[in-house]
């Protein structure tokens, strides 16, 4: 027996369930976290970006209250701002709470009218109110099965009594829209048909308002395993197969049988008299016929099955000054043409950035610097992934431009902040990357042939563009065509044809296989984030 006369426990996954079952049964006998990954935190990941960090998971404590286990933990660790521990801020109702200071774009490059979204945002949460109605055992029968067919029969319903002209009708629609993409990303699905109608009630919101860790959510978990006893979590230590209901005994060990031996993939193995799982659905879904031996009972296998679970995205955008106002938290984005009474589009490559519900500002800017925080979810959040971080940075410039009618620009792949004054727009700079540091003519590393342009109106000739269009994509410091941009390209808005047909001037031509000057420079990618948590 172990010392104490306590029990073998073995707890697979090192995330905040891990560790939280760490913590309650620490000194209750022996006690082994094992994790595949190189860190502890599992869905909890706070890297370095920009001039602060980026939480690639898990962002913010929802109602940060007494009722709410990770709020007592992290105040009780000291790891939150002061504000979060006033009591009026642990008070204050999550239901019914104003939007933060907010600007709403639209596809057509204007910002909406605030009365006009609010009245939509106003109608949806109604909407909101009567889908939780049916949770309870003494709630009526749900008339359809999905949250999505229930909103969008409500919405079809009121439609014909909506007031306003035609125009103020289809805009109320958009951003209805918008907002069922919204409730997408917090829901962690593609679409508000996968989340059934019945239950959706169920989910509490704490009191409290939303807060942030000022040194990073990973400082919960780091935190949590600092106070384990050393060695207790083996990191880099992947499980292969969990062999329960068995009777195993160690070599020359004490005459013990153990119910559990759990093996891994380097080879070594532990015995337990019980093992608790932490690691994810998706992980379950793939490979549990295998990681258990022997197989789970039939209810449990089809729990697994049948429990749902979705991708969110993050994209973070650093810029070297902001183009919105300072007091903003939140940029929306409305694409007018839809309507949530109409099917969405599936061609995912023409139009899966329109998924995007828009960009929260990380605030303080003095500890972040000027970013946005983009979220997309659903099957649109899937092809981002398969796209480099350069046509994402490249289609959020674009999507920003057009919103926005703004000339702004993310900074680029590649360089550090010091050498970046953001993009600028080419025919308004003497270097064409709008870089303090310009490399000199001919430097450059475009195709053979390829020319430094000096300071010009693009022009549909040059750079060549699709017809009908001018498409300026440069790869510092010399322009490339969009079939073949670079690391370091940007794009901005394609132009209609009015402008002069004829190429700007030109200076010294790239030689064939000719390399950037050292002095080249660019700035920071895009950080792209799955989250399965918020």
């Amino acid at each position: 027996m172990e010392a104490g006369g306590g029990r073998r426990v073995v707890a697979v996954g090192a995330g905040l369930a891990g560790l939280a079952a760490a913590q309650r049964l620490a000194g209750a006998g022996s006690l082994r976290v094992l994790e595949a990954a190189p860190r502890a935190g599992g869905r909890v990941c706070t890297r370095p970006f920009a001039s602060g960090l980026a939480e690639l998971g898990a962002h913010w404590i929802h109602g940060p209250s007494p009722e709410n286990a990770a709020f007592r933990l992290a105040a009780g660790y000291g790891l939150l701002g002061a504000a979060a521990a006033e009591e009026e801020n642990q008070r204050a109702e999550a239901r019914g709470r104003p939007p933060p200071p907010c600007v709403t774009y639209g596809g057509s490059g204007r910002a909406l009218s605030p009365g006009a979204v609010d009245e939509a945002r106003r109608l949806f949460e109604a909407l909101l109110a009567s889908a939780c109605a049916f949770a309870g055992a003494g709630a009526a029968e749900p008339p359809l099965p999905s949250v999505g067919q229930f909103l969008r029969a409500e919405i079809a319903r009121r439609a014909p009594a909506l007031g306003g002209d035609e125009e103020a009708r289809r805009l109320l629609l958009a951003v209805l829209a918008a907002c069922l993409k919204l409730e997408c990303c917090i829901s962690g699905c593609h679409s508000m048909d996968l989340v059934a109608l019945r239950p959706f009630g169920e989910y509490v919101c704490l009191p409290g308002r939303d807060c942030t860790f000022p040194g990073g959510y990973s400082s919960l978990p780091d935190r949590m395993l600092s106070e384990l006893p050393e060695g207790t979590v083996l990191l880099n230590k992947a499980v292969r197969t969990i062999r329960w209901q068995g009777s195993f005994r160690e070599e020359g060990g004490e005459d013990r049988d153990f119910p559990v031996r759990v093996e891994c993939e380097d080879g070594d193995a532990f015995l337990a008299d019980h093992v608790i799982v932490t690691v994810p659905l998706g992980f379950l879904k793939k490979h549990h016929r295998d990681f258990f031996q022997p197989p789970l009972p039939e209810e449990k296998a089809e729990a697994i099955r049948r429990l749902g679970f979705g991708t969110n995205n993050k994209i973070f955008l650093e810029f070297e000054q902001p183009f919105w106002e300072p007091q903003q938290q939140f940029l929306k984005v409305v694409w007018e043409d839809e309507s949530p009474l109409e099917e969405p589009s599936t061609d995912l490559e023409a139009n899966w950035f329109k998924k995007l519900i828009g960009f929260v500002v990380l605030e303080p800017p003095e500890q972040h610097g000027h970013v946005l925080c983009g979220f997309i979810a659903g099957k649109e959040s899937e092809y981002m992934e398969t796209l480099s971080d350069t046509e994402v940075l490249n289609t959020m410039t674009d999507m920003l431009r057009t919103v926005t009618g703004k000339a702004t620009y993310p900074c680029r792949p590649g360089s550090s902040r010091e050498t970046c004054t953001a993009y600028l727009d080419p025919t308004q700079s003497p270097c064409p990357q709008g870089t303090r540091n310009c490399p000199l003519p001919g430097a450059c590393s475009g195709p053979s042939g390829t020319a430094h342009p000096t300071p010009g109106a693009p022009t549909p000739t040059w750079p060549s563009a699709a017809r009908g269009l001018i498409s300026t994509r440069w790869l510092s410091p010399c322009p490339r065509t969009p079939r073949t941009p670079g690391l370091c390209s940007s794009s901005l808005l394609a132009r209609p044809p009015t402008e002069p047909s004829t190429p700007p001037p030109t200076g010294p031509c790239c030689r064939a296989g000719e390399k950037p000057s050292a002095s080249t420079s660019s700035c920071g990618a895009p950080l792209l984030a799955s989250e399965t948590g918020k």
